[in-house]
């Protein structure tokens, strides 16, 4: 489960990333508390406009930003991203402090947020391939999952004490103060460990990814059931606030809400870091999972019985994110990894410009539970293109010999040899193995 702990790069990213990560989940509570509480009154619509604000840039700067990820140095980009991200946490805390606030000036702050999330997040995911060898990278990419819903269990529940303690201005400029240690893991990282990177011959174009993509069908079908659920079944900002409202809870029951889904979310990220490899069925499976936990999780009747299904909802949901996301990593050509990462960011991130104010609506005009069925219905119309695909492939087919069992047939994209390894005098002194007759008396001699 933890093997990619025995490199040290990762060990020191990991750390890093588990801190700055507790931070980011404390200004994202803070942030949804302070639009839907102290900016307007209870206004899912509004909070729902802020999500879009950040999310939509990555889907505007897919192109550039993935073509920024393959073609600069991931560990320096890094550095200057989380650097422009904690000044503006630090910027957002004082103008709180301060009592200047307003909601324009908000939604500008979450435009900001989302442009240098645009670059950050292709870069970052792209990263962890750098740190650590193809055989392990679906185990490392498991392991970020943990550390992301780790960091979920511990940073929405401090929010929400030191909400309701000190104000949600504190918040904000504690988060700013983490991701200094994201900074200082960079830089100690060992760069003449990382894995060398796979250049692409020729002019790196930004279309390219988009080629890749459109030639592999199981990625198209992946990145479908991706946006589905992104879109409408991921609002847990609007879900869990809404619903806390409606149980006469505070912003400490809503951060503990966004904690107790972190259980489960830890859970699905540790048991998909124990699989040898990720697989496209578990995706689709974990789909059906989430609609179904959504569903449930829509008729619970009080605070602490819908508190105990975000747990099953969690699970299904990084469940299928984490094999997704680790399925694009190890299939994809290392040439192009960043590329494809962004365009599958992008689409995860920016199904939320057009889903989130839909849900927001959703749960002004019709109530919390309303939406989330919504988001179920998502996550079922997501599992039906997956295994809709899984039939028209021609994976899925009865078992030869046992009558009512179905079997599916393992995805393996052909393997590429990386373009630095490939030479015309490499050709032109392999080897061609011929045929070897053992009949003696059929040999010929020249």
């Amino acid at each position: 489960m933890f093997r990619s702990f025995s490199v040290f790069n990762y060990r020191v990213w990991f750390i890093g990333a588990l801190v700055s990560n507790t931070g980011a989940w404390m200004q994202a509570t803070a942030l949804s508390w302070v639009v839907l509480t102290e900016l307007t009154d209870n206004d899912a619509a509004a909070m729902g406009i802020t999500m879009a604000l950040q999310f939509a840039p990555p889907l505007l700067l897919v192109g550039v930003t993935g073509w920024v990820a393959d073609r600069f140095e991931r560990r320096r980009l890094l550095v200057v991203t989380q650097t422009l991200l904690l000044l503006l946490g630090i910027a957002i805390g004082i103008l709180l402090l301060l009592g200047v606030m307003t909601l324009p000036i908000m939604y500008a702050f979450a435009l900001a947020l989302g442009i240098i999330a645009a670059f950050d997040n292709p870069a970052r995911q792209a990263f962890v391939s750098d740190l650590v060898s193809r055989e392990i990278a679906s185990n490392a990419v498991a392991l970020n999952a943990a550390s992301f819903n780790g960091a979920r269990m511990i940073g929405p529940a401090i929010a929400g004490v030191v909400i309701v303690a000190v104000g949600t201005g504190w918040v904000f400029l504690v988060n700013g103060v983490t991701f200094l240690a994201m900074i200082v893991a960079l830089i100690l990282i060992r760069t003449d460990q990382l894995v060398p990177r796979v250049r692409a011959p020729g002019a790196s174009r930004l279309a390219d990814g988009f080629r890749y993509v459109a030639r592999r069908p199981d990625l198209i079908v992946t990145f479908a059931m991706v946006f589905l659920v992104g879109a409408f079944g991921m609002n847990f900002p609007i879900f869990a606030s809404t619903m806390a409202l409606e149980f006469g809870q505070e912003a400490d029951g809503y951060g503990l809400l966004s904690s107790i889904l972190a259980i489960g979310s830890l859970a699905g990220a540790l048991l998909a870091a124990q699989r040898d490899r990720a697989r496209i069925r578990v995706v689709i499976g974990g789909t059906l999972l989430f609609a179904a936990a959504a569903a449930v999780s829509a008729a619970m009747p009080s605070y602490w019985a819908y508190a105990a299904t975000l747990m099953f909802t969690g699970f299904a949901v990084v469940t299928m994110l984490t094999t997704a996301n680790g399925y694009v990593q190890t299939t994809t050509d290392p040439a192009l990894r960043g590329r494809v990462l962004a365009l599958y960011m992008a689409i995860l991130m920016g199904g939320t410009p057009i889903g989130a104010p839909i849900v927001g609506w959703v749960a002004d005009q019709f109530g919390p539970r309303a939406a989330i069925l919504l988001g179920a219905a998502a996550a079922l119309v997501a599992f039906a293109v997956g295994a809709t695909w899984l039939v028209v492939s021609g994976r899925l087919h009865r078992h030869e010999q046992k009558r009512f069992r179905l079997t599916i047939d393992e995805t393996r994209p052909l393997s590429v040899v990386p373009p630095e390894e490939f030479s015309d005098a490499v050709a032109g002194t392999t080897p061609i193995r011929l045929p070897v007759d053992h009949d003696p008396r059929q040999r010929r001699t020249a």
